[in-house]
C-alpha cells in the first residue's frame, strides 16, 4: 500500500543514483552522502542518470519500504535541481511529468 502524504518530508538526493542499489545500498548513500538517519521517517528520493528510474526509500514501522518507478517513455520533469528538500506538490509533478517554466506561488500561511 502506497503510504506517502504530504504530511512527511522528502529529500532528494542531489546526484545520479545506480538504480541495481536497493534498501542497504541506498541507505548507505542516505547515511554517508546526505548526512541523514535512513530510518528517521523522511522519504529519500532516487533519480537515475537517464532521468527515466525512481526510487523512493521510507522507513515505515518494522522496515524499509523501497517505491521503485520506471518510465516506459519519456523522463521525470524538473529532476535536474539542485535543491535537496522539496515538497510533496513537487514530487507529484516530478512524478506525472509536469514542468513548470515560470510560475507565482500566493503566500500561505505556514507554522515554520
Amino acid at each position: 500500500m502506497f503510504s506517502l502524504s504530504s504530511s512527511h518530508i522528502f529529500l532528494l538526493y542531489p546526484q545520479v543514483c545506480d538504480m541495481r542499489k536497493s534498501f542497504n545500498g541506498l541507505s548507505g548513500l542516505v547515511t554517508n552522502e546526505l548526512g541523514r538517519v535512513a530510518h528517521s521517517g523522511e522519504v529519500f528520493i532516487f533519480i537515475n542518470r537517464k532521468n527515466n528510474q525512481m526510487k523512493l526509500l521510507h522507513w515505515e514501522s518494522g522496515g524499509f519500504v523501497l517505491y521503485h518507478k520506471r518510465l516506459e517513455q519519456g523522463t521525470f520533469a524538473g529532476s535536474t535541481s539542485n535543491k535537496v528538500a522539496i515538497n510533496w506538490s513537487d514530487l507529484v509533478l516530478i512524478i506525472e511529468g509536469i514542468q513548470i517554466i515560470k510560475s507565482n506561488k500566493k503566500r500561505r500561511f505556514s507554522l515554520e
